[in-house]
Order: structure tokens, then sequence, then C-alpha cells
């Protein structure tokens, strides 16, 4: 029998079309004191997965992101294995949207309905025009889509219109109007007023 836990992510990035880190969110359990040890090893998650050693720099986050690429770029689908991790990607007009998990644990169902989740959040928060220089402009809205998608490697949230409207702020330029009983009332009150005034000058 597998065992099951919650920390079911090990990274989610979006990468430029050469490859180029544009975002990018590694997750490791809370509480791993010792790299290879406890429920980590116990998921079979193998060097590099949530809370294991392999991914705690810059430089080995970096080649990790270069061999992901390199995986991904041949094609073949949207689910690669790239052993001790499956990658499952999203691609749009020029970033590739990743999502990385334990090969040996892994749903790539729930994986890739979370991708699709956070892939169409970004669409609905950057109002479908999901090109890098969007998303750079955009990336708070961006990471906190992110971050009500996955936290500390959990998922959270796999419907893309609860992660969206968590995430938009309200417009500056719009005030919030609220129309009631009284509110017709009195418009309509100053609409008579006026018009008594207007026959009145005649």
């Amino acid at each position: 029998m597998a065992n099951l836990s919650l920390y079911s992510i090990t990274a989610l990035l979006i990468l430029d079309s050469d490859g180029n880190r544009v975002l990018a969110k590694y997750y490791a359990p809370p509480h791993q004191t010792t790299p290879g040890t406890g429920l980590v090893a116990d998921l079979g998650a193998g060097p590099g997965g949530p809370g294991m050693g392999g991914l705690s720099t810059l430089k080995e986050q970096k080649a990790f992101e270069k061999s992901v690429w390199e995986k991904v770029r041949r094609g073949g689908g949207e689910i690669h294995p790239l052993p001790p991790h499956v990658i499952l990607t999203k691609t749009s007009i020029d970033l590739t949207f990743i999502l990385v998990g334990p090969l040996a644990t892994s749903n790539e169902i729930m994986l890739h309905q979370t991708l699709t989740a956070f892939h169409d959040a970004v669409s609905l928060l950057l109002r479908g025009q999901i090109e890098k220089r969007n998303v750079l402009e955009g990336l708070d809205m961006v990471l906190l889509a992110a971050d009500e998608t996955i936290d500390d490697g959990i998922i959270l949230e796999t419907d893309a219109a609860a992660i969206a409207g968590r995430v938009s702020r309200p417009r500056a330029d719009t005030t919030e109007i609220v129309i009631n009983e009284q509110t017709l009332l009195n418009a309509y009150s100053t609409f008579k007023e006026k018009a008594l005034q207007r026959i009145g000058q005649l």
C-alpha cells in the first residue's frame, strides 16, 4: 500500500520560451529537520523531492530547471517522467507552466487539475493575455494565485474562479454603489424637483 500525504507538490515553475525562469516556487514540508528522513523518505520521493536536499540552493534549482526544460522541450505530451519526479506542463503563447511532484506517489489527475486551475486563474487575472510581459507586470497577482493554489506543497484549491476571486483586487477608479428603495426614492424626488423647476421657468 502506498503512503499517502498531503505534501504532493515539489515545485511550481513558469519558464519562458528559452527555458529561463519567470516564476519558481519550491515547496518543502515544514518541520523537516534532516533531509532524506521521515515523511519524505516514506513517500519515496528520492533526492530533490519535497523537503529533501538537492533543490535548496539557487544553483541546484537552476540546474533542475534546465533539466526540466530539456525534457519538456522534446515534446511528447503534458506528462513527463523525470525520476524521481513527474512533470506536468501547460503551454501558453511564450510561457510554459510546470508542476513537479514525486513520481512514486503522485496522482497525475490531481496534479493536472491543480496546474489547470492555476493556469486558468492566471488567465482570468490577466484577462486572457498570458504572455511573459503581462505575467511580469502582474507578478504580484500571479504569486498570490500560486499561494492560493498551493501552500508548502499541499494543494489548497482546484477551482480557477475561486482562486482568482481571492486574488483579484477591486479597481481603484470604481466605487461600490448600493441600489435600494431609498436610493430610488431619492433619485425620483430629485428628478421631480428638477422637472417642476423647469416647468416653472416656462
